[in-house]
């Protein structure tokens, strides 16, 4: 039986109609997670959308990439982490938190990277949002983000230290993420 992620086709990204774009990439979404090999041949595609005037097309192309950095055995991800790290500067609270789970994928995937990921993402604390509240909800998915590889991570102290800060944040749910965070790691 054959799921509605058999099929790949990339042209309904550009249809008129909202419901058939978002539906593919939802479905595109999906593929990445599941079968990333399936769309690794179609990377470049993903990086031109990157560029776009679309958000939502722009996040899904964050996302995949996030997932193609399993199978990316031509380092093509590799060359994007900078790209990646740019949207967590942008201002804008969901083009970050796309890159920033984008990232924690490139860095379980590519531990090499996984120093350099870290030390960007923990800067996203003095970075300006539209507001206060979407920087503190942007910290709190970087909790979240590096808590996914935090076991690998060679040095932990920045890590640490970010997340006891976080601790005092004014967002509730960015507190008790720290919180759980420090208590599931046996930092706190």
């Amino acid at each position: 039986m054959k799921s509605s992620t058999d099929k790949i086709n990339l042209a309904d990204r550009q249809s008129d109609s909202a419901e058939v774009k978002y539906c593919c990439a939802k479905n595109l979404i999906a593929i990445a997670k599941e079968n990333p090999a399936r769309l690794y041949p179609h990377m470049d595609t993903f990086v031109k959308l990157l560029d776009g005037e679309n958000n939502v097309l722009k996040w899904t192309a964050i996302i995949i990439i996030g997932n193609l950095a399993r199978v990316d055995k031509e380092k093509k991800v590799d060359k994007l982490i900078g790209r990646l790290v740019g949207f967590l500067n942008a201002g804008k609270l969901i083009t970050a938190n796309n890159a920033i789970m984008s990232l924690a994928s490139i860095a379980i995937a590519k531990p090499q990277y996984q120093k350099q990921i870290t030390e960007a993402l923990l800067k996203v604390e003095h970075y300006d949002y539209d507001t206060d509240e979407c920087r503190n909800i942007a910290i709190g998915k970087v909790i979240e983000a590096i808590g996914l590889y935090f076991s690998q991570l060679q040095d932990r102290k920045a890590v640490v230290e970010f997340a006891q800060r976080q601790t005092e944040n004014t967002r509730n749910a960015t507190r008790k993420k720290a919180e759980r965070f420090l208590k599931k790691t046996n930092e706190g």
